[in-house]
């Protein structure tokens, strides 16, 4: 079949509905009525390379005759925005109110959303600049494997550095040269403290190991109430008494898990047994 590369997709309310059924089952992600054209516009782009008609025939790929296809679908159904130094406030906190009381210890921060890496990486420069010789590190995690590559490569366009002090920026970031103008280098000695590797959040973390730090930052507000307490109960197992978890400043674990103390909005400690 030869179809005009240019051809408008319609999908159906039942082939939406079952998109939404699928996303949520595989991800936990819950796609309201507005993310829509964003299906037609990402999910069009796989009914043009399989020279499909519509929605239907597509989601037979996935389902039956091409399993690799339910990940491309996932990556091209979660892409999020990140920056480095995003939501500063928090990572002032962990420098101000955390850091200088894990010196002692190894110390295991979990970057539970990474996309593109943005996020691990500002971590890494906080931890290595406030832990001096204290041994650390960080797991990054996402579902999407496509932005995994780009964070586990440390390569961003020069213009990310903006955003980042020039204190952690004279530091930790090299500028690119030859092949590489125009790029930036993540400083080699962070990237190897810091693991990358796929995991779903709907899954048991258990073999993860535990953390003193989770950031678990505007994910949730994909997810529905009974995912989101789930999903907090599984990270609260993580969680090292009196660890930290770190949320969007639009989110909240208020309600959510009865052994969390609000430090501050969106900043939460696991109690200790005696502080129960």
């Amino acid at each position: 079949m030869n179809l005009p590369a240019n051809r408008p997709y319609q999908i159906t309310d039942r082939e939406y509905s079952q998109i939404q059924n699928l996303i949520l089952d595989w991800t936990g992600i819950s796609l309201g009525p507005n993310k829509r054209p964003l299906v037609i516009g990402r999910l069009g782009k796989r009914l043009r390379h399989y020279q499909l008609a519509t929605f239907s025939d597509y989601l037979a790929h996935p389902l039956q005759r091409v399993p690799e296809e339910r990940q491309v679908m996932i990556d091209l159904l979660t892409t999020n925005e990140t920056y480095f130094f995003r939501e500063p406030a928090h990572f002032e906190y962990v420098e101000q109110q955390i850091l200088p009381h894990l010196k002692s210890r190894p110390v295991r921060a979990w970057s539970a959303a990474c996309s593109t890496g943005e996020e691990p990486y500002t971590l890494a420069m906080v931890l290595a600049n406030h832990l001096d010789q204290t041994d650390w590190s960080i797991l990054a995690t996402d579902i999407n494997r496509t932005v995994l590559d780009i964070a586990q490569s440390g390569l961003y366009d020069l213009s990310a550095a903006d955003k980042i002090p020039p204190r952690y920026r004279e530091r930790y970031c090299l500028k690119g040269v030859r092949a590489k103008a125009g790029l930036m280098m993540i400083e080699p000695s962070l990237r190897d403290r810091i693991q990358f590797q796929p995991f779903n959040l709907q899954s048991d973390g258990s073999r993860l190991g535990q953390f003193d730090l989770i950031f678990l930052r505007n994910v949730m507000i994909y997810f529905n109430l009974e995912t989101k307490r789930s999903l907090i109960s599984r990270m609260v197992d993580r969680l090292n008494p009196g660890g930290f978890i770190l949320v969007g400043h639009s989110e909240t674990l208020n309600g959510l898990n009865p052994q969390l103390v609000m430090k501050k909005p969106s900043i939460y400690q696991k109690m200790c047994p005696k502080q129960r």
